[in-house]
C-alpha cells in the first residue's frame, strides 16, 4: 500500500495527475485521493482507473464529474460539500489542475466565498516540454490550445510573434501540421522550436529544429499522441541611434535625465553609459 489515509480539513484539494506514466503521481496525491470525503474529476473514468492502478479504494464515496460543460449546479454542489465540513479532491484528466483544464470556475467561486483551496502539485506537460526543448527557460509564455479556425489562429499567433519569451503551445496531432504552417508565416520559418509528443510514455519523442524543418518532418511522418510545441521567443532587435534619441526625448519630457536614461537603457537592452552619453548630447542641444 503506497498511500496513507488521513483526516483532511474541509476544503478543495487540487490534485495533479500523471500526464502519461501512471507512476508519476506523488505520494501526497495518493494520500489525498484515499482520504477525501468527495472525489471530483474532469473525467471520472480516468480517475477511477488511476486509483485502481495504485490500489486506492473508492469505498462508496461520491464521485462528481466536473468539466467544461458542467452547470453552475456542479459548482454549487461542491461548494456546499465544503461548507458542510467535507474535503473535496479535484483531479485533472492529466497533469496539473487548471492548466488547460476546466477547474477555473470552481476555484474562482470558492475563493469568492472565502472557502479553503490548496494544491497538490505534480506533473505538467508544459513544464516537461520546456525541460526537454533545449530552448531558453528564464521567461516563457504558456499559450494553451490555439483557435481551431485558420483566420483566428493566424491572428492569435501574430499577437505573440514578437514576444521575447519562449512560447509553449498545446495542440492535437491532427492539427500540428496546420499550426506549424501558420507559425512559418507569423514567426518566420527559421524560428527555433521543439515538438514534444507522448511525454513520459513509451514512445516519447522530441523533434528539434526550425519551424520549417519541423513542418517538413510532420508532413513526412504525421505525429500521433498529444503534442506540445515549444517555440523560441523573438530575438531583440538592436535599436539604432535615431531610435534611442527618439525614446530619450520622449522619456526626458516626463522624467529627470537620470531616470530617462535608466528607462531607455532597460527597455532597449543597451548599456546605460552609452545612453547617458546620448542624453548629454541631447541636453546640450536643448
Amino acid at each position: 500500500m503506497n498511500y496513507q489515509q488521513t483526516k483532511l480539513q474541509p476544503g478543495l484539494y487540487l490534485v495533479a495527475t500523471p500526464i502519461g506514466h501512471a507512476r508519476d503521481i506523488t505520494l501526497r496525491a495518493l494520500d489525498v485521493l484515499a482520504s477525501a470525503d468527495v472525489l471530483a474529476s474532469e473525467d471520472t473514468r480516468t480517475l477511477q482507473k488511476l486509483m485502481q492502478i495504485h490500489g486506492v479504494p473508492r469505498e462508496g464515496r461520491p464521485l462528481v464529474a466536473y468539466h467544461d460543460h458542467s452547470s453552475d449546479a456542479a459548482v454549487a454542489r461542491l461548494a456546499g460539500d465544503i461548507r458542510e465540513g467535507r474535503s473535496v479532491a479535484y483531479a485533472s484528466e492529466a497533469g496539473s489542475p487548471l492548466i488547460s483544464d476546466p477547474g477555473y470556475r470552481l476555484v474562482a467561486e470558492l475563493a469568492r466565498e472565502g472557502l479553503p483551496v490548496t494544491v497538490i502539485p505534480g506533473a505538467s506537460a508544459a513544464i516537461a516540454a520546456l525541460s526537454l526543448a533545449g530552448l531558453p527557460t528564464d521567461r516563457f509564455l504558456f499559450l494553451g490550445f490555439p483557435p481551431a479556425k485558420a483566420a483566428a489562429r493566424q491572428s492569435w499567433l501574430a499577437d505573440q510573434a514578437h514576444a521575447g519569451a519562449t512560447q509553449v503551445i498545446y495542440e492535437s496531432p491532427r492539427r500540428v501540421e496546420e499550426l506549424l504552417a501558420a507559425l512559418c508565416e507569423s514567426h518566420g520559418p527559421e524560428r527555433p522550436a521543439a515538438l514534444c509528443r507522448e511525454l513520459t510514455k513509451t514512445y516519447e519523442t522530441v523533434l528539434r529544429g526550425t519551424v520549417s524543418e519541423l513542418l517538413a518532418l510532420v508532413r513526412d511522418t504525421p505525429p500521433k499522441g498529444e503534442c506540445v510545441l515549444v517555440v523560441a521567443g523573438a530575438e531583440a532587435e538592436s535599436a539604432g541611434e535615431e531610435d534611442v534619441e527618439t525614446a530619450l526625448v520622449n522619456a526626458m519630457e516626463r522624467l529627470s535625465m537620470k531616470d530617462a536614461v535608466k528607462e531607455v537603457a532597460e527597455s532597449l537592452g543597451m548599456p546605460r553609459k552609452a545612453v547617458y552619453q546620448l542624453a548629454l548630447g541631447l541636453k546640450q542641444e536643448g
